[in-house]
Formats: C-alpha cells, sequence, structure tokens
C-alpha cells in the first residue's frame, strides 16, 4: 500500500512549479500599498491573489476592506466533520524599492541567479502567500482541515485597519490554529518556529536654535547651529559600547546559543573593520534588547549647503524593543530622553509616531506546536528550532487578542541572506520547496 507521506510529498513536488510561476507573476505586481500611487496595484495584487485562491478549490473567496484600508483576500475551504479549523495568513502588499537603479535586476521583474528567486516580496511575503496556495493545490482543494486563507494587503504599512478587519469579519476568521507565514529560518536547511518578536515605536525630535538662518562667520561661535545640537543629542542615544543608553528599558535574556559572528557579519553585508556594537550574545542583542536607529534626518543637503548656521533640524528615530515591554511607555522614554539631552538650552519638540507595534512572546507547548515540530523535522531532514526575531510583527498581538482560544505558530521561508526589505531581496528556492512541504505534513498532523 502506498505510503500517504509518499502521495503527499510527490504531490508538494507536482505542485511546486505552477506555485513558482504564480509567485513571479504575483512579484510582478508592485503593490506597494504605501505608495499612493500604487494604490491600483495593490488592489490588482488582491485580485490575482482572489482568483488563485479560486483556482486552488476555494468555496468561497472574497475581498475585503476596512474604511481607507487595504484589500484583503478571504477564502475558505470547509473543515471535514469532526476536524479543526486552522487559519492561514500571509500579505499581499510589498515594500518600496529603496532604489531601482540600486538592484542587481530589477526589483519586479522576477529574476533567478543561483537556485534563488530575486524581486521585491520574492519571500516577504508573497513566497507566504504561495506557500499556502502550493499546499492546496498539492491536496487538490480538499485539505484534511478546515482552511481560512487570509491575506492581508497593509503589512508593510503597520496594518492600521486589521482591528477593524477582524471585528468585521470575526466569524469568517475564526480558527482553532493559526499560522503565520511572514517570518524566517535561521539557515536554508534548518527550520524555525518564530516565538518571540521585538515591539516597535518611533518618533520625529526637532531641534531649534535660531529664529532664522544667520552668517556663520558672523554669529559662529558664540552661538551654536541646530544640526550640530540635534546630532549631539542623538549621540546620547548609545552608550560607549553602543548599547541602547535610554532607562528604564526591557532587556531579556536567552539561552539560544550564540550566532557565529563572522555568518552573521556577512549576512548584514557589514563593512571590514566596523564593530559590533551592545553587549550580550547575538540572540539577546537582535531579540531580547531594545535597539535604536535614526531612520533619517532633515536638514540641508550637502550640495545644497551654504555657510549659515542652521536653524531647525529635525528626525526620525525608531527603536526596537524587548519582549515584556509596553510600547507606548517605551515611546515615552524614549520622548523624555531626547527632550532632557539637548545641548546649550536648544528648544526640543519630540512628536510620537502613530505606528506602535507592541513586542510578543509565544507559548510553545500543546498540541498544535507538537504537530508543527514533528511536521517541519519530517521535511527539512533537520530538527526545527525555536527563534526569535529582532523585526516586529506588529498584527500578532492582535490575532491572539481577537482569538485567545487559538495556538499561533508563526513559520516563513525567509533566511538571513533573502535581504527582507533591503536591495536583491530573494527566496531560496529550494527551502521555499520544503516550506510548502512542512506546511502540508502540517496540515496533516493537525488531523491526529
Amino acid at each position: 500500500m502506498p505510503d500517504p507521506r509518499e502521495n503527499l510529498a510527490a504531490a508538494v513536488t507536482a505542485a511546486l512549479p505552477s506555485a513558482r510561476a504564480d509567485l513571479e507573476g504575483l512579484v510582478r505586481i508592485p503593490s506597494i500599498w504605501a505608495d499612493p500611487a500604487h494604490a491600483d496595484d495593490t488592489h490588482r495584487s488582491a485580485e490575482a491573489v482572489a482568483e488563485l485562491a479560486r483556482g486552488a478549490g476555494a468555496a468561497s473567496v472574497r475581498i475585503v476592506a476596512a474604511e481607507g484600508g487595504a484589500p484583503a483576500v478571504i477564502a475558505r475551504w470547509p473543515a471535514p466533520a469532526g476536524q479543526p479549523t486552522v487559519l492561514l495568513y500571509a500579505h499581499h502588499d510589498v515594500q518600496p524599492t529603496g532604489g531601482d537603479q540600486h538592484w542587481t535586476s530589477p526589483p519586479f521583474e522576477p529574476t533567478e541567479r543561483d537556485g534563488r528567486l530575486y524581486g521585491r516580496g520574492a519571500t516577504d511575503d508573497k513566497a507566504g502567500v504561495m506557500t499556502h496556495l502550493a499546499v492546496l493545490r498539492a491536496y487538490r482543494g480538499r485539505p484534511p482541515v478546515g482552511v481560512t486563507l487570509f491575506v492581508e494587503g497593509e503589512e508593510e504599512s503597520g496594518s492600521p485597519t486589521l482591528t477593524a478587519l477582524l471585528a468585521e469579519h470575526r466569524d469568517l476568521l475564526a480558527s482553532d490554529v493559526i499560522v503565520i507565514a511572514d517570518a524566517a529560518n535561521p539557515a536554508v536547511d534548518v527550520p524555525a518556529l518564530t516565538t518571540s518578536l521585538r515591539g516597535l515605536v518611533d518618533v520625529v525630535v526637532e531641534v531649534a536654535m535660531l529664529e532664522r538662518p544667520v552668517h556663520s562667520g558672523v554669529y559662529g561661535g558664540p552661538i551654536g547651529d541646530a544640526l550640530t545640537a540635534l546630532c549631539t543629542t542623538l549621540g546620547s542615544l548609545h552608550d560607549a559600547k553602543g548599547a541602547v543608553a535610554v532607562p528604564g528599558l526591557v532587556h531579556g535574556h536567552s539561552d539560544a546559543p550564540d550566532l557565529d559572528e563572522a555568518t552573521f557579519r556577512a549576512d548584514a553585508g557589514l563593512l571590514d573593520g566596523v564593530e559590533l556594537i551592545g553587549t550580550g550574545t547575538l540572540p539577546e542583542r537582535t531579540w531580547h534588547a531594545p535597539a535604536v536607529a535614526v531612520l533619517g534626518i532633515d536638514a540641508p543637503r550637502v550640495a545644497e549647503a551654504s555657510n549659515v548656521l542652521v536653524p531647525r533640524a529635525r528626525a526620525m528615530v525608531s527603536m526596537r524593543i524587548a519582549p515584556g515591554e509596553d510600547a507606548v511607555s517605551a515611546q515615552r522614554a524614549l520622548a523624555a530622553h531626547l527632550e532632557s539631552h539637548a545641548p546649550w538650552g536648544a528648544q526640543v519638540t519630540v512628536t510620537p509616531g502613530t505606528g506602535i507595534a507592541e513586542p510578543f512572546s509565544l507559548d510553545s507547548s500543546g498540541a498544535a506546536h507538537d504537530a508543527a515540530r514533528r511536521a517541519f523535522s519530517e521535511a527539512f531532514g533537520t530538527a526545527a528550532v525555536e527563534t526569535g526575531i529582532g523585526g516586529s510583527i506588529p498584527f500578532i498581538a492582535e490575532f491572539a487578542r481577537t482569538f485567545p482560544g487559538a495556538a499561533v505558530l508563526v513559520t516563513g521561508v525567509g533566511d538571513p541572506a533573502s535581504r527582507w526589505h533591503g536591495i536583491d531581496e530573494s527566496l531560496h528556492l529550494e527551502m521555499f520547496g520544503k516550506g510548502v512541504l512542512a506546511e502540508a505534513l502540517l496540515l496533516d498532523e493537525l488531523t491526529r
């Protein structure tokens, strides 16, 4: 008698070519919801996902949106009698390219090089979309459990209307297990279940010194300039070792083995001679400690500079926060630090950002996580590990609050070389195939 698991593996293998082709089709759609110029593209992307869901045998498919929000797709495959329902989440919107001219190949023209598929969204998160759809194709539209596919359209903008969507469509989205395919593995041959994520807050800080620009020769010396004052203020955010100097923040501990520093440096593209900052193991610094970065500064461009003292300057400051931290409290602490560290009596205005992401940690015990560990270990041929992510996925906490009885699994098909949000984003195609098999096996495991 044929082994059902072998049959499933063969069905996944047969589904991969069309999944790859449809992934390329989705990558060609520049669904940058954050850019109003691409609003129509994001709607076109949602329509494409909806059509793919219909082709994968969905019993019902809807495109929904909250007021002012991006289009999302909800598709359903009803549960066989006595079986649980699994919510499969991914998002079809993507980040801006960061400048098309910097890419080795055009960002919206998927290109394979050395076993990787390059293109914006190839990993984050159109690979997640196609992982789910490939699994449903492998089951010929008749999965062994109920499936609700939920593909969001504004994750890269912080999911501002997700709360409204979950409230409006709660009955459609209710499930026993939630699989969020928007994370990464530590290596292409090592599957991971993500169990902790940092949160995110930001502020805009403005430093004012003068009513207007004045001659740097006539007044320079007794009078300082706002740009230098801003730089001094921003420099206070880290101590001499590069650790975040904002007081009162949560710093966690990790028992995870330390990462190989050379590999970590290479994955990040750190230049020769540049030191790592902060203290503790790399997992502690990237998963369980705060991190501050200056994302942008408004000041005269070098090419447009003149010999005057700059009267005002401002910057956007972003801070990742550790699990266990309260995002609003952390944002207030960041603002208070900036307000108290401006030099020379400079006037400081700190405006809190509206995009707040709470950190999150998952309890990895229970039948669903045990099933996932078995499925992913079998698919990859390597034991699944639990890992943290230094980035933020703000909607996970929202799902947990809305569906408190559901087990939440965070998976994904990215790896350290995927360059999420960066230039030359890519997907490792062999790992993609293993990820599809892992999720297919997971649905089978959840029937037991």
